[in-house]
């Protein structure tokens, strides 16, 4: 159970909240004193919040203490589920190779890179593409876009929408040749309808924001895929208790695994870098340290090799260590050319 779904007051949820208690879990081994502190309050109404957050536990345990059994799968029933997933091209076949297919649905999938690499390119490209029609081999869904850093540009957003139109059209006559056409209605506008998008401007909204996703995908089961760019933002700033951070990250990341498993979706974090010393010098690493790279099922590095951008397959359980070039044209994301250089787009 959620700390937003106590039975307390307001003020007394959204101070939990601040303070990075999000779960009842995370309640369980603090003494009154210790929460009286953090919230600042009396330890009269520290202690009134612990023993509500005990009962409502208890009945938690109670309620749900078959859940563990009833849900067991065997393995083989498990590698069955995997094969059948559809996963979401990046519109570039080098790329979807080392991911073994494209963006898997039910993981969480961290991508990383110095600026201007092309994360929100690759971010908004996802978006469009997590609504290719079944057909066509996509998940006809929709996509949540969680924007920190105010990257989003719809212009941008519209341009790769006209271009994914044109790619599933031209598709389509291939697979018309073949006598397996299917219909394409879509037009760009109804891509553009189906980005349900959050602006964030603060760390508070933006755990507010990942605590609603349950409600909201609950609402849109339509839903295949949640993008936040980056997840990093609010959280390199104006952070003096590394504590509170850890918490307060460890809290989102937990409830973004559990949505990818609960809903059947892909979620895609966007990362920034950070100077770090390693081996005697100064080396680019990716920000929030080595113990928030455990948060995420895949971690993928996206860097530039000369004029060629390349993406790493830095971390995974099920994809090999690997690397892809991959360009960013005016279409969007797309097979590397050799001639690309560094250019603006707009």
């Amino acid at each position: 159970m959620e700390v937003g779904r106590l039975p307390i007051s307001a003020s007394q949820r959204g101070k939990l909240i601040r303070a990075g208690y999000t779960t009842l879990s995370s309640l369980s081994s603090l003494s009154p004193s210790d929460l009286a502190r953090e919230l600042n309050v009396t330890n009269s109404e520290a202690l009134e919040i612990l023993k509500v957050a005990s009962l409502n536990s208890r009945l938690d345990r109670t309620d749900g203490g078959h859940a563990i059994f009833n849900g067991a799968q065997t393995a083989w029933d498990m590698l069955h589920e995997e094969q059948l997933l559809r996963r979401i091209t990046t519109s570039c076949a080098d790329l979807d190779n080392i991911l073994g297919g494209g963006i898997n649905c039910k993981e969480v999938t961290e991508i990383g890179g110095v600026p201007g690499i092309g994360k929100t390119q690759l971010g908004i490209q996802l978006a469009v593409n997590v609504q290719i029609p079944v057909d066509l081999g996509g998940l006809g869904g929709k996509a949540v876009y969680i924007d920190t850093e105010g990257s989003f540009m719809v212009e941008r957003a519209l341009q790769i929408a006209e271009a994914s139109v044109l790619d599933m059209v031209e598709y389509n006559d291939l697979l018309r040749k073949e006598h397996r056409k299917c219909q394409v209605n879509l037009k760009p506008n109804d891509l553009l309808e189906s980005i349900y998008y959050f602006r964030i401007c603060s760390y508070t909204e933006q755990m507010a924001v990942i605590s609603y996703l349950d409600k909201f995908i609950s609402a849109h089961k339509d839903v295949k895929i949640v993008i936040v760019d980056s997840v990093t933002f609010h959280f390199r700033q104006d952070f003096e208790d590394l504590a509170l951070r850890t918490r307060l990250l460890s809290g989102m990341a937990l409830k973004l695994m559990n949505l990818a498993k609960t809903y059947n979706l892909a979620v895609v974090i966007f990362n920034q870098v950070t100077t770090k010393y390693m081996e005697g010098s100064f080396q680019l690493a990716l920000a929030l340290g080595d113990s928030w790279s455990h948060s995420c099922t895949n971690r993928v590095i996206l860097y530039w090799n000369g004029d060629d951008r390349y993406a790493f397959i830095d971390k995974s359980p099920s994809l090999r260590s690997a690397s892809a070039p991959f360009s960013v044209t005016g279409k969007g994301i797309r097979n590397s050319a050799s001639n690309h250089k560094r250019i603006k787009l707009m």
